[in-house]
């Protein structure tokens, strides 16, 4: 305290001002930054602008970090992998998902347990009604805008025409400084239909060679998720805490198509917040089956069932060996759930 008290009085005579721009420009000792604020008004905001907007373009040289571009190629080889698994598994093991909500489920027929919600939540703690699934129930797609450099401008509710849609995991590597195709681009949206021209005699693989797709799949998901992860520590990304946008960036976007402040004139900006994992790689956690349980899962065992990501549950159907830290979630030795006949 002593040293910080001799340090202001020194700088006391020559101005707020000065101590404020050394502040901004992170020039100010450590032991004396963070315990002195100034709210004097004989600062010139004006002059001080475009030394913040200085600072601010001269990060992009810092950018892309060369040590992370073989992560980000490592990530977007994976993303594609997987995508080939995910499909060639699913011709193999059917999926079913419902058809008012977002519920998936790994296997021929749903189980009873009463968890949906309906259209617009009218009907609450239903029985679901299920319709054959998709590519898309399993890997569900998370797009964001895509920037011509990472520090930009912010892009305003007039603008969000004038940029393209891409999907998040894609964008961010783009940003890291990977190369990017077309084909890439456009893979976020991807359908069972389109995709099916890219892999060809699903039927006539054998168990070992689902095993071995199964694996090489399920070490596709991890890569994926633990490189998005190493990313995200590097840049920054955003995610709406009231709904699913995000945006790979400094900071987010203004439009304005949020959807939750129902009261406001034009929808809703959105309340960015710091993305993780989960929201531009959702795991899409589903129950699961295990051996111990009845052939349909009951509504009366829902405390007994396990879960699982999607990827994970179809990969050990598929006979792929799952890591441990998804043994709990699964409960793969609990307690078998209540075995009994419904219509």
């Amino acid at each position: 305290m002593r040293v910080e008290y001799e340090y202001f009085k020194k700088h006391e005579e020559s101005g707020y001002h000065e101590l404020l721009c050394c502040e901004l420009l992170g020039s100010m000792p450590m032991a004396f930054r963070g315990h002195w604020r100034s709210y004097s008004s004989k600062i010139d905001l004006k002059k001080l602008r475009p030394m913040i907007f200085k600072r601010i373009e001269n990060r992009a040289k810092d950018y892309p970090v060369p040590g992370m571009i073989p992560v980000a190629q490592e990530v977007l080889k994976a993303r594609e992998m997987l995508f080939q698994g995910v499909f060639t598994l699913i011709k193999l093991f059917p999926i079913v998902a419902c058809k008012f909500c977002a519920e998936v489920y790994i296997g021929e027929k749903g189980h009873l347990i009463q968890t949906c919600h309906g259209y617009r939540r009218i009907g609450k703690n239903r029985v679901h009604e299920w319709v054959c699934g998709d590519l898309t129930d399993i890997l569900v797609p998370v797009e964001a805008f895509h920037l011509h450099n990472m520090f930009q401008g912010v892009i305003n509710h007039q603008q969000r025409f004038d940029f393209d849609r891409v999907p998040a995991v894609v964008e961010l590597c783009m940003q890291a400084g990977a190369d990017v195709t077309d084909e890439i681009l456009r893979s976020g949206s991807l359908t069972t239909h389109e995709f099916s021209g890219t892999i060809s005699g699903v039927e006539s693989l054998s168990d070992d060679d689902i095993r071995v797709i199964a694996n090489g799949t399920l070490r596709a998901w991890e890569t994926l998720r633990s490189g998005v992860k190493k990313l995200l520590l590097v840049y920054p990304a955003k995610v709406c805490k009231y709904c699913s946008e995000v945006h790979v960036g400094p900071s987010g976007h203004l439009a304005r198509h949020c959807g939750v402040f129902r009261y406001e004139s034009w929808r809703g900006t959105h309340y960015w917040m710091k993305a993780r994992v989960d929201n531009l790689v959702p795991p899409k956690i589903v129950w699961r089956r295990r051996p111990q349980d009845p052939k349909v899962l009951l509504d009366e065992g829902r405390n007994y069932y396990g879960h699982a990501p999607a990827v994970v549950d179809l990969c050990s159907q598929a006979g792929a060996i799952v890591p441990t830290k998804y043994l709990c979630m699964m409960k793969v030795n609990g307690l078998p759930g209540p075995i009994g006949v419904k219509p």
